[in-house]
């Protein structure tokens, strides 16, 4: 099953999203259990959460 893993599992304490996938712990958990439409949602919402986060650790600089 593909996965948005990239191994890279840390997660930004303020958000809870995964800094290497953009996934939350309970999406990475539950992942192959999830229905192909519930998976879908979530990987049209990566983008941004991804996006987010690059914005996020920029500012932090």
């Amino acid at each position: 099953m593909k996965t948005p893993c990239i191994d890279i599992c840390v997660f930004d304490s303020t958000t809870g999203w995964c800094v290497g996938c953009g996934r939350t712990r309970p999406e990475v958990a539950q992942w192959r259990k999830l229905t192909p439409f519930r998976r879908k949602a979530v990987e049209r919402e990566l983008p941004r959460r991804m996006a987010a986060l690059g914005a996020k650790s920029a500012t932090a600089d």
